[in-house]
C-alpha cells in the first residue's frame, strides 16, 4: 500500500498522508491505459499495469481525498513516504483524478519557492498555479482539449455571380469581404481586424461564407509561420533588437522607452527568431483593455493564433489556452497577471510589457508579484526575461542601473512623431466649469476645431464623489466603510468604491429632512454630461470601469475611438496604459494636487508615472502634442521637476531620495495587515508582533499604525513594517516569526496576513 502526501487548499502549512489503495491505482492505470495502449491495439496484463502505477508518476497529479467532512482536491507533492502515523489510521485515496501530471516538476517547484517566499501555505499555493476549472474539477480525468482554429470560407452551397451582385449591391463592405474569401479562406481573427462584426454575420445570414473550426496538432503553428511586412527600426530600436537577440540562456533586460519609441515593435523583432526555432514567447500585459490591440498586433504580423489569458475568459477557455500552451499548440501566448505560471512546452522567452505597473502585483490571498514570478521562472528555464516601460519602476531601475539587469534606453519616438510638450495650468482664482479651467476649455476648442481629438482624465469614476446636504452639512456616508458614497446618477444610486455597498439617490437628507442635496466634487459621469453640454458640436466618449464592463466592450470603444467616432475622451486610469490614438492632440489632467500631499512615500513614483502614461497619449503621429496638468501649486518641486526635467531625472533623483530615508528598493520591506470588527484586537495583534520582531537586531519595526484605507467592509485595518538592509535576513526573521505569530490566541481572533514587498498601504 502505497502513502504519499498531498497538498490541499487550506491555511495550514503543512502536507497531509494519504494510501492509496491498490483498487485506486489500479482503477487509475487502466484509465491511462485505455487512452495510450488500448487505442492503439497494445494490450498488457493487469499486474504490469499495478507496477506502472506504483511509482512517482502520480507527482504532481491531483487526487480527491477526505479532509474533514469534505472532500478536497489535493496536489501530490511526495510519493511512497514513510508516515510518522500508522497506516490504520491514514485515510485513503478516493480518486486519482488525472492519468499525467498536471504540475510538472519545475511547477512544483516554484510552488514550493513561492510559498518559502511569500510565507504562505504550500497547499494554496499551488492551487493558485492551476486553471480555475483544475481546482474546481472533482471527479473525472482531465480531458485534453482540442486546438481549433476558425476559418471564413466561401459557404458551400456557392452562389452565381449575378445573384451575389444583388444580394451586395448596397453593402460595399459586405461586397469586399466577399472577394477577399473567394480568393482563400482566412483566419477569423485577421478579418476582424478589418471588418466588424456585424458585416461578417450579414454575409453569414446571407449565407454567403461560412465558419469552419479546424483541428489544429501541436506545433502545427510553426508551419504556419509567416511574416508579414515590418518597418525598418531605427538606431536605437536596431541596437536593441541585436543587444536581446544576443542574449544567452537566462538574461533579465530592461528596456526604458519613452512613450511611442516603438517598444511593441522591438517586441516583434525579438520573438520572431524565437518562434522562427519553433520556440514559445509568453508576454504579461497589465490591463485585460491591452490584450486585444496587442493580440492584432501579433496576429498580423506572424500569421499565427494567439492564445490570451485573462478574466474575461470563462474557466473552460482559461484551461483549453493553458493546456495547448503546455502541449505546444500556441506559439504567443499573451495574458494578465496569472498567466505567468502558464506552462511551455517549448520556452523562448518572457516579456513583461509596462512593469512598472501596480496589477501585476496580486493583493488578495497569496500577494505575490508577477514581475518578480518572471524574474524567477525565466532563470528556471534558462531563457532571457524583457522588461519594458516608459516609466520603470524605481525597484527594476535600480537593478538596472546596479548592473543587475541589462539597460537598454529608447530616448526617442519611433518615426516622425515628437514628444507631446507638457505645461502647467494655474488655476487659482479662474473661473471653473465642470473641474475645468476656462483657459483648458479654450485650448480645447481649438484642437476640436482642427480635426483633433482631446482627452480628459479624471480618476474618479461616478458623477460625483459624495453627496451633501446644504442646510446641515451631512454626507452621505457608507455605514461599512466610514467613506463618503459616490453619486452615480445615471444608476440612480450611490455606491461605495470601497466594499460595493448600494442605496438608492435619497431625495431629502437623512439627517435634517431638507430636500437641498448638493454632489460635491467631479467624476467621469458628470465631466461626460458637461463636455456634451459645452462642446455639443463634438461626440463625447466615456471609458472607466462602469462603461467598459462586458466582454468586448472596451474593445469596441477603442476601435470607436481610433475610427474618430468621438472626439471627446473622458476617462480614468483605462486610458493611460498603452494605447495608440493617432489623432489625440492634447491630454488634460485634472485634480493633480489630490496625489501630491500623500503619506505614501510612493505616492510621488505613482503620481509621476501616471502623468508621463498619459501625457504619452499625445501627440503619437505626425501632429504635435501638448499635455496640460490643471493644479493650484505649480511651484511644486515633483511638477516642476517633472516638466522640466521628464521622468528619467527625476526617477533618479527619487531614487537618491529614498537611498538617504532608507526606503526600498535600497531597503526591504515587509506588512503584517491586520483586520478586525474590533479595533482594539487589531491593533493588539500586531503590538503582540511588534514585540516579536524587535528581538531581532537588524530589523526595523514600523508602526502598528492605522491602514489609508482604515475601515472597510466593518473591518478596522493596520499595517505594522518591517525593515532591514538584508533581504535574506528579513525573509529568515519573518519565518521564525511566523511561526510564533501562528500559535498566538489572538491570531484566531483577526484575519492577518503578510505581504512582502508591499507596494500599497491602504
Amino acid at each position: 500500500m502505497q502513502v504519499i502526501q498531498v497538498a490541499i487548499a487550506v491555511p495550514m502549512s503543512q502536507l497531509f498522508d494519504y494510501k492509496i489503495d491498490n483498487a485506486i491505482a489500479t482503477d487509475s492505470a487502466m484509465i491511462e491505459l485505455s487512452q495510450t495502449e488500448l487505442a492503439s491495439g497494445e494490450a498488457a496484463s493487469t499486474a504490469s499495469v499495478v507496477a506502472r502505477s506504483d511509482n512517482n508518476e502520480l507527482l504532481g497529479c491531483r487526487v480527491l481525498v477526505p479532509f474533514g467532512p469534505r472532500k478536497c482536491v489535493g496536489i501530490v507533492l511526495r510519493v511512497d513516504v514513510e508516515s510518522d502515523y500508522a497506516i490504520s489510521k491514514l485515510k485513503s485515496v478516493i480518486e486519482i483524478l488525472d492519468s499525467s501530471p498536471v504540475c510538472s516538476e519545475q511547477m512544483l517547484t516554484l510552488g514550493q519557492w513561492m510559498s518559502e517566499y511569500y510565507h504562505y501555505p504550500i497547499g494554496e499555493v499551488l492551487h493558485t498555479l492551476l486553471p480555475a476549472a483544475l481546482r474546481k474539477q472533482q471527479s473525472g480525468k482531465t480531458k485534453a482539449a482540442v486546438a481549433t482554429q476558425s476559418y471564413l470560407q466561401l459557404h458551400a452551397a456557392t452562389k452565381a455571380h449575378s445573384e451575389v451582385d444583388e444580394l451586395l449591391a448596397r453593402s460595399v463592405k459586405q461586397f469586399d469581404l466577399y472577394c477577399l474569401l473567394e480568393k482563400s479562406a482566412q483566419r477569423l481573427s485577421s478579418i476582424k481586424q478589418q471588418f466588424s462584426a456585424a458585416i461578417i454575420k450579414g454575409l453569414i445570414d446571407k449565407l454567403l461564407i461560412e465558419k469552419v473550426d479546424v483541428v489544429e496538432k501541436p506545433d502545427e503553428w510553426t508551419a504556419q509561420l509567416s511574416i508579414s511586412e515590418k518597418p525598418l527600426p531605427n538606431v536605437e530600436q536596431a541596437m536593441a533588437i541585436s543587444t536581446i537577440n544576443l542574449a544567452n540562456g537566462f538574461d533579465t533586460m530592461l528596456i526604458e522607452g519613452v512613450t511611442g519609441s516603438g517598444k511593441t515593435e522591438v517586441y516583434l523583432q525579438i520573438i520572431e527568431p524565437l518562434l522562427a526555432a519553433g520556440k514559445q514567447v509568453l508576454i504579461l500585459v497589465p490591463e485585460i483593455g491591452l490584450t486585444p490591440q496587442t493580440v492584432g498586433r501579433f496576429e498580423k504580423r506572424f500569421g499565427i493564433r494567439v492564445g490570451t489569458l485573462h478574466s474575461n475568459l470563462n474557466d473552460t477557455e482559461r484551461l483549453q489556452v493553458w493546456q495547448q500552451a503546455k502541449d505546444g499548440s500556441l506559439g504567443i501566448i499573451i495574458g494578465t497577471r496569472s498567466s505567468i505560471f502558464t506552462e511551455m512546452k517549448n520556452p523562448g522567452m518572457i516579456i513583461v510589457d509596462e512593469e512598472h505597473d501596480e496589477s501585476f502585483k496580486q493583493q488578495d490571498n497569496l500577494k505575490y508579484h508577477a514581475r518578480d514570478i518572471a524574474v524567477y521562472r525565466a532563470r528556471q528555464l534558462n531563457i532571457p526575461l524583457v522588461l519594458g516601460s516608459a516609466t520603470p519602476s524605481l525597484e527594476s531601475l535600480h537593478n538596472a542601473l546596479e548592473k543587475k539587469y541589462r539597460h537598454i534606453l529608447l530616448p526617442n519616438r519611433a518615426g516622425s512623431a515628437a514628444m507631446p510638450a507638457q505645461r502647467l495650468m494655474n488655476i487659482k482664482g479662474q473661473p471653473m466649469q465642470y473641474g475645468i479651467a476656462q483657459g483648458m476649455l479654450d485650448k480645447m476648442q481649438i484642437q476640436l476645431d482642427a480635426g483633433n481629438q482631446v482627452m480628459v482624465f479624471v480618476n474618479r469614476r461616478g458623477y460625483a464623489p459624495a453627496l451633501l446636504c446644504h442646510q446641515c452639512g451631512h454626507v452621505e456616508n457608507c455605514a461599512r466603510c466610514d467613506n463618503p458614497m459616490t453619486v452615480h446618477k445615471s444608476a440612480n444610486n450611490l455606491q461605495c468604491h470601497r466594499c460595493a455597498d448600494i442605496r438608492h439617490l435619497p431625495k431629502v437628507c437623512a439627517e435634517c429632512g431638507h430636500n437641498e442635496l448638493d454632489t460635491f466634487g467631479v467624476g467621469t459621469e458628470q465631466l461626460q454630461q458637461g463636455l456634451e453640454s459645452l462642446f455639443p458640436d463634438y461626440a463625447t466618449v466615456r471609458v472607466d470601469s462602469d462603461t467598459v464592463r462586458g466582454k468586448g466592450k472596451l474593445s469596441k470603444l477603442l476601435q470607436e475611438i481610433n475610427q474618430k467616432k468621438y472626439q471627446i475622451l473622458v476617462g480614468t486610469q483605462i486610458l493611460s496604459k498603452g494605447h495608440h490614438f493617432p489623432d489625440v492632440t492634447l491630454v488634460l489632467i485634472l485634480n493633480v494636487d489630490s496625489a501630491l500631499f500623500s503619506a505614501d512615500f510612493r505616492a510621488p513614483e505613482k503620481l509621476a508615472q501616471l502623468i508621463t502614461q498619459l501625457s504619452g497619449r499625445a501627440g503619437r503621429s505626425d501632429k504635435a502634442g501638448e499635455m496640460w496638468l490643471q493644479t493650484h501649486c505649480p511651484e511644486h518641486p515633483l511638477l516642476q521637476d517633472l516638466i522640466n526635467n521628464g521622468f528619467s531625472d527625476f526617477a533618479r533623483y527619487a531614487l537618491l531620495e529614498r537611498k538617504h530615508a532608507a526606503l526600498p528598493p535600497h531597503e526591504h520591506q515587509i506588512c503584517i495587515r491586520s483586520e478586525s470588527h474590533h479595533k482594539h484586537l487589531s491593533v493588539h495583534f500586531l503590538q503582540l508582533c511588534a514585540q516579536i520582531f524587535t528581538q531581532f537586531k537588524h530589523a526595523k519595526v514600523l508602526g502598528p499604525f492605522p491602514a489609508f484605507i482604515e475601515k472597510k467592509q466593518g473591518r478596522y485595518r493596520n499595517l505594522l513594517i518591517i525593515q532591514s538592509a538584508s533581504r535574506k535576513y528579513l525573509q529568515q526573521v519573518t519565518e521564525q516569526a511566523n511561526k510564533a505569530l501562528s500559535e498566538m490566541p489572538v491570531s484566531k481572533q483577526v484575519r492577518w496576513s503578510i505581504d512582502v514587498s508591499p507596494i500599497d498601504f491602504s
